[in-house]
């Protein structure tokens, strides 16, 4: 389904924020991180919309809830994205085996994830890297990197190292960012910035927010939170911004036991406790979006690119 890319591997060192890619040709291929300072060329732009790309985070439970959430994907084409924590507890070669292959394994072909800090239960996210390969989930060790979905461009990020201002994934972005000629723009990683959650806000995320925020993406994905959010959009220090904002989804909701609201968050919308997939329909200017449960209660609406 893909073609194999010449992968230009980069020496990251690994660090870890408390709890926390060149474009290809080809329209939902992924693409490698560049050195430091690197320059990433230009892509061209593939044909408009819509496109589909759906997907969680906090899946592999080994129970039968993931089984559920992975029986939603069947009936829903596109490109599949998971938000971390894809297999409990640990990220063990058997976790991946025994509590998401059955899921969500058999969409693998048109997943593109990235990793949760459950990932680095194992050294080095070993087990993550080793099941989905470094053309899908970017180099070993890094795992950020970007491609097109649709006329959108798509960034994978990895919030479980380095992530800080001069970080070499904060310049990697910078770069990817710049470089990209798409309208519209989705970000996606594990730990969320806002959460109404237990966990509570990850400060450790703005600088990926703010440089998002610069370069005028549209929508954040998170999970680490095992329940679903909606965000207005707001800008990197949480104020309400809807001529520029980014759009936050938090869907936690792929299988782990789910979690309680804590307190609602300024600019939550909607707060969800339920098993699920988040659904996001992309067209070349604009998006729709819809939270599609095994069971109980749904969201859906609409946005604009900037």
């Amino acid at each position: 389904m893909r073609r194999r890319l010449l992968l230009l591997l980069v020496c990251v060192a690994c660090g870890y924020c408390g709890s926390q890619s060149p474009t290809g040709p080809t329209p939902g291929q992924p693409t490698v991180p560049l050195p430091p300072g690197g320059s990433v060329p230009p892509s061209p732009i593939p044909p408009g919309g819509p496109h589909i790309f759906v997907g969680a985070g906090d899946i592999g439970f080994c129970d039968k809830n993931p089984v559920a959430t992975g029986a939603l994907l069947d009936t829903i084409g596109g490109t599949v994205f998971t938000l971390g924590d894809n297999a409990y507890f640990h990220g063990t070669r058997q976790e991946y085996r025994d509590c998401y292959d059955p899921g969500w394994g058999r969409h693998k072909d048109r997943t593109f994830p990235v990793p949760g800090n459950h990932e680095y239960e194992s050294p080095g996210a070993g087990p993550y890297f080793e099941y989905f390969g470094d053309v899908a989930a970017g180099p070993e060790f890094q795992g950020y990197y970007s491609f097109e979905v649709g006329s959108w461009h798509a960034v994978a990020l990895n919030s479980n190292i380095a992530v800080g201002p001069g970080s070499a994934q904060a310049n990697w972005l910078r770069n990817d960012l710049a470089s990209s000629r798409s309208r519209c723009t989705v970000a996606y990683w594990h730990h969320p910035l806002f959460t109404s959650g237990p966990n509570g806000d990850v400060q450790a995320m703005r600088e990926f927010w703010r440089l998002l925020y610069e370069a005028d993406a549209d929508v954040v994905l998170v999970a680490h939170e095992h329940m679903y959010e909606r965000f207005a959009p707001q800008d990197p220090n949480g104020r309400a911004d809807p001529a520029r904002g980014i759009r936050q989804f938090i869907a936690g909701t792929g299988g782990a036991f789910l979690y309680p609201v804590v307190s609602v968050h300024p600019n939550s919308e909607v707060q969800i406790s339920a098993f699920g997939v988040l659904k996001l329909t992309l067209f070349a200017d604009r998006y729709q979006w819809e939270f599609v449960p095994v069971s109980g209660q749904s969201d859906a609406g609409s946005g604009v690119c900037h």
